[in-house]
Parts: C-alpha cells; structure tokens; sequence
C-alpha cells in the first residue's frame, strides 16, 4: 500500500476553459511528489514538493495564481504538519513570497513558533535568505479581472470563489508510515486586507499525526474553521470509520451545521486514501503503486501509469 501521495487544487466549479489546465497540474504536482516517495523520502518532503509544485502554477489559487483582495493585493496563507513528531509551522498573510509552503516548513524546522504572520513572517523569509519576488509576479490578468468584476456593491466574493477555485493541499505517506500534510493558498476573493481563513490553523487548514492519518481540506475557510474539518475527519476515523466514511461525515456535518461547502484528501498510515468533497467539483490526484489516479468530477475516476508519458 505504501508509499501513497493525494493532492487537490481546489473545490468549487471550475471554468470548462480551465478544468484541463487544473487536471494536468495536480497530475504533474502528483507525480512531482510521488517521486521523492519512490526514492526513499520523507512524507514532509514530498507535501511540500507537491504543494510548490501547484504554487508555481498559475491555474491554482496558491502562489502565483492567488487570487486578490480588497485592496488588489495578495495576501497567502500556508501550512505544514508532520504526523510523527506533531510539528507543525505555518505563515499567514505574508506577500512577496514566491512558495509560502517552503516557508510555513521553515517555520516548523528553524523557529520554536507554529504561525508566524504579515510582515513578521516576511522578516523571518529575508532572514532565512529567502528571495522576496515583485508583488505584480503573482498576480495573473484572470486574478485582476475577478478582482475588478467583485468590487460591485452586489457581488458576492464567497459565492464566486466556490465557482471558480480554491486552495491546494496535500497528503502522503512514506515508506517507512510516516504521514504529513501541506496546504497553501490566495485566500477568499476580494478578502479583507489581513484576513487569514482556515488555511493556516493547526486542525482546520490540515492535520497530520501517525497515529491516525493526515488531512488536507478546501473550500470556504470560515466554514471549516468554525468545525475544525481536518482534526474532525482524524476523529471520525479515531472512532473507526474507514477513510472515506470519515471524510463524508466531515463534509457533511459541515454542510448540515453551517452551510459550507468543500473537498478534503486524507490518508491513514497504512496506505487507504480519498479524495471527497459535497461542492460541485474537486481537482485531485493521487499516485500509488506507480499508479496515478485522477478526477474532477464526483464518481469520476481515471487511472494511468505513473510513468506515461505527460
């Protein structure tokens, strides 16, 4: 069953015009990771590979792909965790910053600190001789005109962003049954300058623990905060569900209790995964066995080598 590598690029609608662009990124972030795997390394190494991977990408709302706020300005948020030791290093709000995923696992690594934020986390990247890129590289003509066109006094930022994108995550475990997780992303549409959403928060944005299994949630960042999604699937199946029964629940609960919708990818340290999610669409892959698996829509399914070509 081991090694197993799991990533999304956001729930909601994709646009048509944009759904193979998406697909071909998480399969490429997917076998990006699954390589470190392959090669005999660590969990947390192949996360965050797979994470900078789709940050790089400009079809995600991660990266160079983040979507704006209300300023026009883009603010990110991104977390790591690993299962074995419960480290966790995570950074909110920080700009200028090309892979705020490498970040967040420099926090974990180099400070005693969970979450640093803004300018502070900024700070700590010119510390660490992490180069600081033009604000204007990350932002896309598709991020400023969603932007502009959700400036009109009627629009309706959360409404939009679960039309189009959000967040992009993963989940592995290695060969030796460690697990870990890494979330990264823009944050919400037209978001109040330092707003921070679930992407950050231990428990929300992601959880992993050896013990039980790793999470990596999208969707509506208030939503998920408010049911802590991540550490809820990791009690759902504490309790003895499987890895999908675990998932629904969560995603259900969410939907039932506060009308959030979403998707999540989890793993348990033997190897089971799933890629789950009650919003129209999710992008996600996951590679296994040398066997890459991928899809868009629920009930959908595809499979291929992982050595085909791309």
């Amino acid at each position: 069953m081991l090694p197993v590598l799991v990533v999304h690029g956001g729930a909601g609608q994709i646009p048509k015009e944009q759904s193979e662009a998406s697909t071909s990124g998480v399969c490429s972030a997917a076998r990006a990771g699954y390589a470190i795997l392959r090669g005999g390394g660590s969990s947390m190494d192949a996360v965050v590979e797979a994470v900078s991977q789709m940050e790089n990408n400009p079809s995600f709302n991660a990266g160079c792909g983040s979507v704006l706020n209300v300023k026009g300005e883009v603010e990110m948020d991104a977390i790591v965790m690993d299962g074995k030791t419960l480290g966790s290093g995570a950074v909110s709000a920080v700009r200028n910053i090309a892979n705020p995923v490498q970040l967040a696992r420099l926090v974990m690594d180099k400070t005693s600190h969970s979450c640093l934020t803004a300018e502070g986390a900024n700070q700590f990247a010119r510390a660490m001789g992490v180069p600081e890129i033009p604000p204007e590289s990350l932002i896309t003509e598709y991020s400023r005109m969603r932007w502009k066109k959700n400036l009109a006094p009627d629009a309706n930022p959360v409404e939009c962003q679960m039309g189009k994108m959000g967040t992009v995550g993963a989940v592995a475990v290695d060969s030796e049954g460690n697990v870990a997780c890494a979330t990264s992303t823009g944050g919400m549409l037209n978001k109040m300058e330092g707003r921070v959403g679930d992407t950050a928060c231990i428990g929300s944005g992601g959880y992993a623990d050896n013990q039980t299994g790793a999470v990596s949630p999208t969707g509506h960042g208030e939503a998920i905060m408010k049911i802590t999604l991540a550490r809820l699937i990791l009690f759902h199946m504490e309790q003895g569900q499987s890895v999908e029964a675990a998932c629904d629940l969560g995603l259900a609960y969410m939907k039932s209790r506060v009308g959030g919708l979403g998707g999540v990818v989890t793993v348990d340290p033997q190897g089971h995964w799933a890629a789950n999610f009650s919003s129209r669409q999710m992008v996600w892959a996951a590679a296994q066995k040398d066997t890459l698996h991928y899809g868009l829509y629920t009930g959908e399914h595809f499979t291929q080598s992982i050595d085909s070509p791309q």
